[in-house]
């Protein structure tokens, strides 16, 4: 896949604006921390790795665009851009893995470098930031194309590809790569309600890379389940506790229960990036509310009574009884998830 949803050319941010896809491609240069912030607020890039990826190079365009006068002014830039990129959304831990990890480099350089060589040294950071998931996706890809049956039907929820990613994706990488070693199979691509991730980004990629898909609403996925046409749900994650309980897209806790009812097996696929240790459960993980006209006036068109209460979480928990393996980019870490998980770290 040669999607590239954030893209730094020639010391400039730009991504790739997801609410326009699939209808219209088209590239938006962030040039301002605030643009970086309503970017991510927005959903013009998202899918916790690309938030994680987008906010480093944010606070590198914080710091171009306050151009500071000395390392003392440029570590206090650091630290307020982190500030203010983490307020953008509260459940993808990677947004705040990423900027911990721009403010540790950020320290590491304080008192060893001139202005230019701070800000020399965060672009790096931010950089190998990106190569780094990039490389993870690919091995996430490798790990779990063996879990994707020869001729089988795979179900998937919201995006986990490219789009989602530096590059190549999470749970879609694993379909990428089985695709590339010639396997045949065919994905079911869940719509995902609201703001319909899996209809607008995820058949468009699938379609992009050859790979069969089919759409289908969310409220389908227990029949399309009883017609025994899934062998394996696939989804990716935004964070994930200790215990292995995992945070992903509204909607993906009850298709967890639903692949258990009907004896399909349940894989979640996320780098290390994702984890988050501090979180014993998934009691401990923040449930962003995301306002209620993305419900009743789904994609800009008033769908619902005029003032009618809409409640609209963006995430939910699956627990990890549910998750029959996570792929990571050191392999499928199996229940029980306290030890394979503490392993890893």
């Amino acid at each position: 896949m040669n999607l590239t949803p954030v893209i730094w050319r020639a010391g400039e941010l730009s991504i790739i604006d997801q609410t326009l896809l699939p209808l219209e491609y088209r590239e938006v240069r962030l040039d301002s921390l605030q643009a970086v912030w309503d970017a991510i607020r927005s959903l013009r890039v998202r899918g916790a790795p690309a938030i994680g990826v987008c906010a480093a190079f944010g606070v590198v365009v914080c710091l171009r665009e306050n151009r500071p006068q000395d390392v003392s002014a440029a570590l206090r830039t650091v630290d307020e851009a982190a500030g203010r990129l983490e307020t953008a959304r509260p459940t993808a831990v990677n947004l705040f893995w990423a900027l911990r990890r721009m403010q540790h480099a950020a320290r590491e350089h304080a008192g060893t470098v001139s202005v230019q060589g701070f800000m020399d040294a965060l672009e790096t950071e931010a950089c190998a930031i990106r190569d780094e998931d990039t490389a993870c996706c690919r091995r996430i890809g490798d790990f779990g194309a063996a879990l994707i049956p020869e001729g089988g039907g795979v179900l998937t929820y919201c995006n986990a590809g490219a789009l989602a990613t530096s590059a190549y994706g999470t749970a879609l990488a694993a379909m990428y790569r089985a695709h590339e070693q010639g396997r045949s199979f065919h994905v079911y691509a869940s719509e995902t309600r609201p703001l319909l991730q899996g209809a607008r980004l995820t058949a468009w990629e699938l379609m992009r890379a050859g790979i069969k898909v089919t759409l289908i609403c969310d409220n389908m996925a227990a029949q399309v389940m009883r017609e025994g046409r899934v062998q394996l749900v696939l989804t990716g994650a935004d964070r994930i506790a200790a215990n292995g309980d995992t945070a992903n897209k509204i909607g993906t806790y009850g298709l967890a229960v639903l692949a258990a009812a009907h004896g399909v097996p349940f894989y979640v696929a996320a780098p290390l990036s994702t984890f988050d240790p501090a979180a014993a459960n998934g009691d401990a993980i923040p449930i962003e509310h995301r306002p209620g006209g993305e419900i009743t006036d789904g994609l800009g068109k008033r769908i619902a009574p005029e003032g009618v209460d809409a409640y609209n979480p963006a995430f939910d928990v699956t627990p990890a009884r549910l998750i029959a393996g996570i792929v990571t980019e050191r392999g499928i870490l199996r229940p029980p998830f306290l030890n394979s998980i503490s392993e890893c770290f």
